[in-house]
């Protein structure tokens, strides 16, 4: 089984867009307590993504790579509006902080993902890491579709 163990945070300045980056767009096609199902699209290439119930900040994850005609597809059948985005890689001390600055909607809000090895690594902060919003549903991607930032 694959694992999913993350942190996230909202963003304060912008040092890291010296880093290279990438434009996705990304749709959900199920949600429930349980499951939700991702289809999403990184530049040219698409991916199907199963992720299990949030445990704090580990859930199970399964991802797979699909055709980009397919992901297009699938992205038609999507429960909400897609998500777009466009996420920078920052490498930081042995850490990679995805940081992504959303688009649409969602416009206004960025926000950093770290993923760890266990629930209690520790790691060195970027200076744009801002407050922990690890917790708070409201910061979860699937959430951002259903309710977009800028409806808070």
């Amino acid at each position: 089984m694959g694992w999913e163990i993350e942190r996230k945070f909202l963003v304060n300045g912008d040092s890291y867009k010296k880093s290279p980056f990438k434009h996705i767009t990304q749709g959900y096609l199920g949600q429930d307590k349980n499951c939700t199902i991702r289809v999403r699209i990184i530049d040219n290439q698409g991916f199907l993504t199963v992720k299990g119930k949030n445990a704090g900040i580990k859930r199970s994850e399964f991802e797979y790579a699909i055709p980009l005609s397919e992901a297009v597809e699938l992205l038609q059948l999507s429960l909400y509006r897609p998500i777009e985005k466009i996420r920078y890689l920052h490498n930081f001390k042995k850490h990679l902080f995805e940081v992504d600055v959303f688009q649409g909607e969602n416009k206004g809000l960025i926000l950093c993902e770290v993923e760890l090895e266990n629930e209690f690594e520790q790691f060195e902060r970027p200076d744009f890491l801002g407050a922990e919003v690890s917790n708070d549903p409201r910061y979860y991607n699937s959430n951002l579709s259903l309710l977009p930032f800028a409806k808070w």
